[in-house]
């Protein structure tokens, strides 16, 4: 097969798949080498670079996917975005950012550092699977630590947590209150 074909037959199958796929399995699927399949990709990303392109090609949790263009997504938003219920309310956000940047983290260092309860948001962010429980801390009591999910990447277009954004000085004072 030549290249321009390879490149189209992986266009198809991101197109076609609902979830961010890795180069391996695009190799199996296409029949194609991992090799190949890498420069198909970058033929890809170029292609999507285009003004006349509203999409483009994105790796988010470790695998590939089309994604609509950032500067379109406000108009999109309301009608495409958030499949999960819509928004999160504040205080939902503010515990989502609390325990993606310190995460494992209990439920009593949440309150801490947000100083009021936190059992409602945390119920709220599980439901939406975008924080689950990851292990016990090993204190008395042994506490349930809570962390992100892969939906908490997905949700937004992270692929992984490491590029979340830096916070400032007084940002990390207050996150590291719990500790």
């Amino acid at each position: 097969m030549e290249l321009e074909k390879e490149t189209a037959l992986v266009e198809a199958i991101l197109f076609l798949e609902s979830e961010p796929i890795a180069e391996k399995q695009i190799s199996n699927i296409g029949g194609i080498s991992e090799e190949v399949v890498k420069i198909c990709l970058d033929n890809l990303k170029e292609k999507y670079t285009a003004d006349s392109s509203g999409i483009e090609l994105s790796m988010i949790t470790g695998g590939w996917t089309l994604v609509p263009k950032s500067e379109f997504w406000d108009v999109l938003r309301e009608r495409y975005g958030e499949k999960n219920s819509g928004r999160l309310s504040k205080s939902a956000l503010e515990t989502l950012s609390i325990i993606a940047y310190s995460q494992p983290i209990t439920r009593s260092e949440i309150e801490k550092i947000r100083g009021v309860s936190a059992d409602n948001m945390i119920r709220l962010l599980i439901e939406r699977s975008l924080i689950k429980e990851v292990g016990r801390k090993d204190v008395p009591g042994r506490p349930i630590q809570f962390g992100t999910t892969k939906e908490f990447l997905k949700f937004f277009h992270l692929n992984s947590i490491a590029e979340l954004p830096k916070l400032d000085e007084d940002e990390e004072q207050r996150f590291e209150l719990a500790r």
